[in-house]
């Protein structure tokens, strides 16, 4: 396994100035911006990196030499920082230097395609006597393919950290988990963000986001609501542990409760969200994300838990009760067939995951639209892995092939939001946050069984 952790450059002077940088290489990082740096560093210590790359423009390449010196102070773990063009920011050449503000009101039908279907922007180029066409988001995620197809090979079974932009980050985990260029808006990278991915091979192989987006380091919980934000949004948790999470025991529809560990989780995820304005809350009917909402809500007591039946776990039918090794015996080759292909799986006696998609999804959808007709804020919404993996994978225009693809943690927070409504993307503003649990960056929760 290759684990890569991904990092936005700290905040910039044109970040302060609503202005578009591209590739642009005017703007520098605030007191902020280098503050945020040394925190990052200080966060990261505990990780010995083998390989350190960044974008050669100099707030990318600052952020990275800030994060290099807190890093020296163990030379043992550290590398020296590499730069490469594949890693510079998308090329938006008609809109650099330009205020946000003026970009909207001079290229009004341009910037409203970027928004809406960002992979149709085209921009005219004149060179050399002849105009050509630029497609910056298209030419952006070809980048980040050739970069995974460089690197990738290079790090098998080693740990990198690559320091970049908002852009090229998000095309990074976009070609990585096959996120389409549509859904380029639909991840969101914070100035000095953390998220973590691990690939099993090289690029079209298995991988995992572990977390993305992870801003508690710099003393914020959870990224901040985009400017003009008019939706909804959701703190997406899993449930805390069980004990049959703790054996590997497939558990499903059974209604096993929270064990000690589990209770902790949720206290500890109940004390991290403490502070946030919470208008509603929506729990799966089974007993342990029932018990993980009530705690967690313990923070907010006037808000009343809603059940859902549509949120409940896969139903693993046959599988139920069962370690692995007890399904291995009965059915032989299904369970590396549910690691692989688990959308082709057929649970006996029990659901697929189109069947938990649909449920799912339903029961998600009818949640956003009542918070918005009701002029709802910000929700809890706890449910289980199986269910939570399906849900992002339908938040980011992915099929469930892509199930695998998302790590969720017991105890861990997602933030989701609804910035236009529900009629607009959703965006994925953080995602498997464990912080709260005491692994530091890395999801230290034990994995279990579904």
């Amino acid at each position: 396994m290759a684990r890569v952790i991904i990092v936005r450059h700290g905040q910039s002077s044109y970040n302060t100035e609503r202005r578009i940088q591209g590739r642009t290489d005017v703007s520098v990082l605030t007191e902020k911006g280098h503050n945020d740096a040394s925190k990052v560093g200080k966060a990261l210590s505990n990780i010995s990196f083998n390989a350190i790359y960044s974008s050669p423009l100099q707030r990318a390449r600052q952020t990275a030499e800030i994060v290099h010196r807190e890093l020296a102070i163990h030379p043992a773990k550290t590398a020296v920082v590499q730069t490469s063009d594949k890693l510079l920011e998308i090329d938006l050449p008609l809109w650099e230097e330009m205020l946000t503000a003026d970009v909207k009101q001079k290229f009004a039908e341009d910037y409203r395609i970027w928004h809406e279907r960002p992979h149709e922007l085209r921009m005219l180029l004149n060179d050399a006597e002849e105009t050509r066409e630029h497609f910056p988001v298209l030419a952006l995620y070809e980048q980040a393919r050739h970069f995974w197809q460089e690197i990738l090979p290079q790090h098998q079974n080693e740990t990198i950290l690559i320091v970049g932009h908002n852009g090229i980050n998000r095309a990074l985990i976009s070609t990585a988990l096959g996120i389409p260029p549509s859904r380029y808006h639909c991840l969101q990278q914070s100035n000095c963000g953390l998220t973590v991915l691990n690939f099993a091979g090289g690029l079209g192989e298995a991988v995992q986001l572990e977390s993305m987006n992870q801003t508690q380091h710099m003393g914020e919980a959870m990224p901040t609501l985009r400017p003009e934000h008019q939706g909804v949004r959701l703190l997406l948790v899993r449930h805390g542990e069980t004990e049959w999470n703790r054996q590997t025991r497939f558990q499903g529809q059974i209604d096993v409760p929270l064990n000690e560990n589990g209770k902790h989780q949720a206290q500890k995820a109940g004390e991290f969200l403490q502070n946030v304005i919470i208008d509603f809350a929506v729990s799966s009917s089974m007993l342990r994300p029932k018990e993980t909402a009530e705690i967690i809500l313990r923070h907010h007591p006037s808000i009343k838990l809603e059940l859902q039946d549509g949120l409940r776990e896969i139903s693993h039918g046959l599988w139920e009760g069962k370690l692995e090794k007890e399904i291995e015996q009965e059915f032989p080759g299904e369970l590396q067939r549910w690691r692989t292909e688990p959308a082709a799986v057929q649970m006996p006696e029990g659901e697929n995951l189109q069947q938990v998609w649909e449920r799912s999804v339903a029961a998600w959808q009818k949640i956003v639209q009542t918070a918005l007709d009701n002029q709802l804020k910000t929700g809890l919404i706890v449910a289980h892995d199986a269910t939570n993996k399906t849900l992002l994978c339908h938040i980011l225009g992915l099929p469930t092939e892509n199930f695998w693809n998302f790590r969720q943690g017991n105890g861990a927070v997602s933030v989701i939001d609804y910035p236009t409504g529900i009629n607009g993307l959703p965006v994925l503003q953080a995602m498997n946050i464990t912080t709260h649990l005491g692994g530091g960056v890395l999801d230290k929760t034990a994995a279990g069984a579904l």
